[in-house]
């Protein structure tokens, strides 16, 4: 992997730095990744683990902020480690990294509670930003990825809405939301920004962080991707 360019932007000076460990069974990716990350000063690389069995002592030992999760491990899966992870309460983010994009892995991750994925193959600078967008509560999901999940969850739904508990379920938790906050939750299932919802609907970056949270509680959901996969069981995008 090479090494990072123009990877300060957005940085801020005074703020902590956001604590990475990094899973991965191959060395040299947690090489690579640790030399990429050695060049952000707002991103600190804190621990290693080489398989899915060894998260959870890594994670108590080196207290991350984010997770850098490898989909394939000889022993516990990322999958089966993403979701043992995000069952817990205060658990850090995980990014998801993998070969491949937009597959059933890839969905299962984010329905355990992913924060979004990376290609292995991502250029260093967007990894850093992912990395940033995750910590500050963002998704790590770009409109183009978030087009493809739909086409895959729409791919691999029963058809008819009574034949799908999935929908059923996504359409009476829905129901409970207020019109706004259904208008948001409909812009997160179309993989808008804060800031393209903020403009998009009228209202502050602040307000629509608020309409953010409200919706984490209300549905019972771990962060914004869960929300978006949740419009897309409904058919509502």
């Amino acid at each position: 992997m090479a090494a990072v360019a123009g990877v300060t932007a957005g940085a801020g000076a005074d703020a902590a730095p956001v604590r990475v460990l990094i899973v991965d069974d191959d060395a040299l990716v947690r090489a690579g990744l640790s030399m990429i990350l050695g060049g952000a000063p707002d991103v600190r690389v804190v621990g290693e683990a080489s398989d899915g069995a060894e998260v959870p002592a890594a994670v108590e030992a080196y207290a991350p902020d984010v997770v850098l999760m490898d989909i394939r491990m000889p022993r516990v899966d990322g999958l089966t480690a993403t979701e043992a992870l995000r069952a817990a309460p205060r658990s850090p983010e995980v990014l998801v990294l993998t070969t491949f994009d937009a597959d059933e892995q890839v969905l299962r991750a984010l329905r355990a509670g992913a924060a979004g994925f990376l290609l292995k193959d991502t250029p260093p600078a967007e990894i850093v930003q992912a990395i940033r967008r995750v910590a500050a509560g963002e998704a790590a999901l770009s409109p183009a990825v978030t087009r493809k999940l739909i086409t895959h969850v729409t791919a691999t739904a029963p058809a008819g809405v009574g034949q799908d508990p999935r929908r059923e379920r996504a359409l009476r938790l829905l129901d409970g939301l207020s019109e706004r906050e259904r208008e948001v939750a409909v812009a997160l299932g179309q993989g808008r920004s804060n800031a393209e919802i903020a403009a998009e609907l009228f209202m502050s970056v602040a307000t629509v962080k608020a309409y953010v949270s409200r919706l984490l509680a209300k549905l019972d959901l771990n962060n914004r991707v869960q929300v978006a996969l949740l419009v897309h069981d409904a058919g509502l995008v």
